[in-house]
């Protein structure tokens, strides 16, 4: 007889379940709650979206990064071989000044996250804080001709840089902490034109949720008439834009303050750093209807929404 096969036991990875486990620990949230009140606190005026990274159309903090730790990896390289203490210690300092820069970004971003993302994020942080201070460390040593402690810190802070890498992965890619969250509507909105109610069930100027292939959409009909659509979850973390505030044109994101253009998406004001997915509309026999920009030759985003009446095809105004 033929020995039974041994059935293999898939465990689960160690280092994830550690890290599920301390995005549903809530013992730091007081903690965080204090952080992040101080953070936006921050008279940093327009450079809030500068240190979101609204100009480069995502967040700047990952690009800001690469120096301090370019910089220092340069430096673990260059402690492998004896005589380049010299070199060491100037790319040792080089990551500690940009160091700064790179964590007040990061932070600006932090403080607009869920409490499951900041959780981790604050482990992040700490961590690097941690780089930071041995790297301090082997800068003086280095400065004092300790070159062995001066190594042996560098790469104790390489260590440490590591681990807030890792973290820092865990919240881009498995939490989607700086991910555009609208990316996906133009791969699942069909073409065409889709009807989403009668002119009378959108009053002027109040936000209305609608769903297109089951993707919500926001409409907003103007007192003078136009109408409007975008995407209704906020590229920022999803937030409902149909609970946020009109004004000025504009539709304000409840959860964390983003300010979208109504008439093509644009963000006006972070934290988002993509805009929102944009509609074409028209007025069909009493009917709204919306049609993806960029789709069946749409219109590009910003030139403005088309508005039809029965057999009449007349262009709306254009923002």
């Amino acid at each position: 007889m033929s020995a039974t096969p041994r059935r293999r036991v898939m465990r689960q990875n160690r280092v994830l379940w550690l890290l599920d486990r301390l995005e549903r620990e809530p013992r730091a949230d007081t903690v965080i709650d204090t952080l992040r009140r101080g953070v936006r606190a921050l008279p940093l005026g327009r450079g809030r979206d500068l240190l979101h990274g609204r100009w480069l159309g995502h967040p700047v903090h990952p690009l800001m990064v690469q120096v301090p730790i370019g910089s220092w990896l340069s430096a673990a390289v260059l402690d492998l071989r004896p005589g380049r203490s010299q070199e060491s210690g100037l790319l040792v300092g080089v990551g500690l000044g940009a160091a700064a820069p790179a964590a007040v970004a990061g932070w600006v971003d932090w403080a607009e996250l869920h409490h499951r993302q900041q959780r981790v994020g604050l482990v992040h942080a700490l961590s690097n804080t941690v780089a930071v201070g041995l790297y301090a460390a082997s800068l003086v040593c280095r400065v004092k001709g300790r070159e062995g402690a001066g190594r042996a810190y560098g790469f104790l802070g390489l260590t440490a840089v590591g681990v807030g890498g890792m973290l820092g992965g865990h919240l881009a890619y498995r939490q989607a902490s700086g991910a555009n969250h609208a990316e996906e509507v133009p791969n699942v909105v069909s073409p065409g034109w889709h009807r989403v109610g009668t002119v009378d069930e959108f009053p002027a100027g109040e936000p209305v949720r609608r769903s297109v292939d089951d993707v919500p959409v926001l409409v907003v009909r103007e007192s003078g008439g136009a109408v409007h659509a975008l995407a209704e979850r906020c590229s920022h973390l999803a937030g409902p834009l149909s609970e946020g505030t009109v004004a000025d044109g504009c539709v304000r994101c409840p959860w964390h303050g983003s300010v979208f253009r109504l008439s093509d998406g644009w963000n006006v004001r972070g934290p988002a750093t993509a805009p929102q997915p944009s509609f074409e509309t028209r007025i069909t026999g009493g009917h709204v209807e919306v049609r993806l920009r960029h789709q069946n030759g749409g219109e590009p985003a910003g030139q403005g929404n088309t508005t039809r009446s029965g057999a009449a095809h007349g262009h709306g105004d254009h923002d």
